[in-house]
């Protein structure tokens, strides 16, 4: 009975299809009565328009309620079977209706490496279970873990940080996937890798190990690594300059002042990992950073079939764009210099969108970021647009610690934007993958508009700052009002002393005339116009 009246709630939004339903009833009810009623019809036309308008109306009304409370159910089971979501106790779960509702989400592939990869994938979670991560395998010329020499194994950083991104309790994951042991014979020794290494020797091989290590973690969505092979990634500077070790690209392109011509990975024909063509191939979207560019992006994209695979899948691809540039890489680069570099290793067509920051951050932590080299991203949007491809202007960026990072939430959200744009497109409107999809991308903003006070809608410009309020106007207010007021302080005294300078010049003039006038011909002195500050007043004509 207490559940019974919970969808009576106001939140429920259900009272309005049930009245809606009961005024629909009594319509039809009052059309059949008088129909019952009269024996004959006196006035055959206005008799025939009081039994059928009534009775048509009310049949509409009814089937309009039906189906409005049918979609409200849905979207209700939806919000209170998502199990994804903490602090949601004693609400009533149908894990079976969760499953399937997941389980038919749209099929999203995110292909990278780094912090960058995980924020999106900690996104798309929310959404639906069908992702697929694409990492990049290379030891990118750094020194081996004493772990990952003892055990023999490919470098495995990005696959265990992607586990934890898509597991459901990530703190935990983490700790798990990153624990060093301490004492005894395994000493230094990472459980993860201890792990992943235990499912390779049971299941035969290292795709099939990860494929089998999702299902035992109970982790959403797929991990592949590109490819299985050992990698090196290359960098040929402008100046003809080959680097093979990743982590002397920086050093030796401030050395050199030369800029990166292009990225190549030895060896050149390596084969994807198996899995990753019929990821691309059944995808959705496809979604393309962000990360570095030169080391955690594009190297995926050089691995035999794969670029052409993402060319010929007809689903959306999108490239999420970097903050911040990136020391000794992309130095200085804009916008559309990120895109060209894909575009130029990729070919054309590897990209339909691109989703950037357009927030406002403190600058306090841009300079902390200026101090090693790197800079805000400059959004010369209209070199994209000649490059061809569509722009998505959203709030991205946060601050995490002392970190600016991407929001996953606003990734996840714009992705899911674009996938039920395309379902509503096609008049899916009333299928269960677009309900739930609409119903998660409705909270999803209702949260994120409470969190930075902003409303998250595309644009073709950046907002002006005057109409734009900054995303972290909460936390500093008083710091910028107690600015403010400083500097309006300073200009009125400024104003002040100036304003004295001039009477002070005027007072001068008036006296030296006076005594000029005197002397010469002792005529009526002559008093100077006072010199105005500010704006000069209007005249009427």
């Amino acid at each position: 009975m207490k559940g019974f009246f919970k969808w009576f709630k106001s939140s429920t939004k259900m009272k309005r299809w049930i009245l809606l339903i009961l005024v629909g009833v009594v319509l039809a009810c009052y059309g059949m009565s008088y129909l019952l009623v009269h024996k004959e019809l006196k006035d055959p036309f206005m008799d025939l328009v009081k039994i059928i308008v009534p009775f048509v109306v009310g049949a509409v009304m009814i089937v309009i309620g039906i189906v409005y409370i049918q979609r409200r159910t849905l979207e209700i089971l939806v919000e209170e079977t998502d199990t994804r979501e903490e602090s949601k106790e004693g609400q009533v779960k149908s894990l079976i209706f969760n499953k399937k509702v997941y389980d038919e989400g749209p099929n999203i592939v995110v292909i990278g490496g780094g912090t960058g990869l995980n924020s999106v994938l900690k996104g798309l979670k929310n959404y639906t279970n069908n992702i697929t991560a694409i990492v990049t395998v290379s030891d990118y010329g750094e020194k081996e873990s004493i772990s990952r020499k003892e055990l023999e194994l490919l470098p495995l950083e990005d696959i265990k940080e992607s586990f934890v991104s898509l597991s459901s309790n990530e703190a935990v994951m983490d700790a798990v996937m990153n624990y060093k042991f301490e004492n005894g014979r395994l000493k230094s020794l990472s459980f993860g890798d201890i792990y992943l290494l235990a499912m390779k020797e049971i299941c035969g091989d290292f795709s099939s190990s990860i494929e089998q290590a999702r299902n035992v973690l109970n982790i959403t969505g797929k991990v592949l690594p590109v490819t299985l092979e050992a990698i090196n990634i290359c960098a040929e500077l402008d100046d003809g300059t080959v680097i093979e070790n990743k982590s002397s690209i920086r050093e030796i392109v401030e050395e050199k002042v030369s800029k990166i011509n292009r990225i190549f990975i030895n060896p050149s024909n390596c084969k994807p990992a198996p899995g990753v063509i019929e990821a691309i191939q059944k995808a959705d979207a496809i979604v393309i950073g962000p990360g570095s560019l030169y080391t955690n992006v594009i190297p995926n994209l050089l691995v035999k079939g794969v670029a052409k695979a993402i060319k010929e899948n007809k689903g959306f691809k999108i490239y999420v764009s970097n903050i911040m540039t990136e020391p000794g890489q992309t130095d200085n680069y804009s916008l559309s210099d990120h895109i060209r570099a894909i575009v130029e290793h990729a070919g054309k067509g590897i990209l339909d969108y691109c989703i950037y920051d357009t927030g406002e951050i403190v600058p306090e932590f841009v300079r902390k970021y200026n101090k090693d080299g790197q800079d805000l991203v400059e959004q010369d949007t209209e070199n994209v647009k000649q490059l061809g491809v569509k722009l998505i202007q959203r709030n991205l960026s946060y601050i995490d610690g002392e970190y600016i990072r991407h929001n996953p939430e606003a990734i996840g959200l714009s992705i899911i934007e674009l996938v039920c744009e395309d379902l509503k497109f096609r008049d899916m409107q009333n299928d269960t993958q677009y309900i739930m999809l609409d119903s998660k991308a409705k909270e999803s903003k209702k949260k994120l508009k409470q969190t930075t006070g902003k409303k998250l809608k595309p644009s073709a410009k950046r907002l002006s700052k005057d109409k734009k309020e900054s995303k972290f106007v909460e936390k500093y207010k008083e710091r910028i009002v107690s600015i403010k007021e400083s500097a309006d302080v300073r200009e009125k005294e400024k104003k002040q002393k100036e304003l004295e300078k001039i009477k002070s010049v005027n007072k001068k003039l008036a006296e030296s005339t006076t005594i000029q006038n005197k002397t010469e011909n002792g005529a009526k002195p002559y008093k100077p116009k006072s010199v105005r500050v500010g704006r000069p007043a209007k005249h009427s004509k």
